[in-house]
């Protein structure tokens, strides 16, 4: 699986990955849907799947001596990395939000740890819909993104939701680093822990649909 690996950030990869990194700096807008900058993560992945399709990658990647599930764990090991990249890349940015504009976010979650949190799962979430319907048509790739998207966007709707109706949400979460931090850890906690098993199910999914297809 390693030299798949690398054959992701050497061949896969699409600018679009690298491009979105930058769209962390989205935390510094007021008044801003903040869970939006990790979706462009998942459309960036789109886009490489996209392109790996118009240049046969998984044709390609078929005719190695290696597995079909070396396959699908490379891949989603790639986008771990780059979310994961994202999210720690964000980091500095909501550090800087707080410091220069520290009003509170009036669309919804401040710029906090809570946040980072909440958006593994999104992430997550992302990962599962995504790739599980990706694997199992690849050529269909349109579709999968638009089931993901709709299921990160119900997500997004339901989460920032929370933070006007919820006490837990209004009154602890959406609130500036370090109040409440404990909340917020925890939160993060269970946003990694989330992540780390919609990640495992994406995999183990993914690669029976993916073993099923007959090339």
């Amino acid at each position: 699986m390693r030299p798949l690996f690398r054959k992701e950030w050497r061949l896969a990869i699409h600018p679009t990955n690298l491009i979105f990194l930058s769209f962390s700096a989205l935390l510094l807008i007021p008044n801003y849907p903040y869970y939006v900058t990790f979706f462009y993560t998942g459309l960036g992945l789109f886009f490489l799947c996209l392109n790996g399709r118009e240049n046969h990658d998984i044709e390609f990647s078929l005719m190695l001596p290696v597995p079909k599930r070396a396959i699908v764990e490379a891949r989603v090991l790639f986008a771990v990395c780059i979310e994961l990249m994202q999210l720690l890349l964000a980091v500095p940015f909501a550090l800087l939000r707080q410091r220069m504009l520290p009003a509170e976010n009036s669309v919804g979650m401040d710029a906090n740890i809570a946040l980072f949190g909440l958006s593994l799962l999104q992430m997550g979430i992302f990962n599962a819909v995504f790739f599980t319907r990706y694997f199992r048509a690849p050529a269909k790739i349109g579709k999968a993104f638009v089931w993901a998207s709709s299921a990160v966007f119900a997500y997004i709707i339901v989460v920032e939701s929370l933070t006007f109706v919820l006490p837990l949400f209004r009154d602890q979460l959406d609130t500036p680093d370090p109040q409440y931090a404990t909340a917020k850890l925890i939160t993060l906690g269970i946003g990694l822990l989330l992540f780390a098993l919609l990640n495992w199910f994406t995999v183990r999914t993914a690669t029976k649909r993916f073993e099923a297809l007959d090339f």
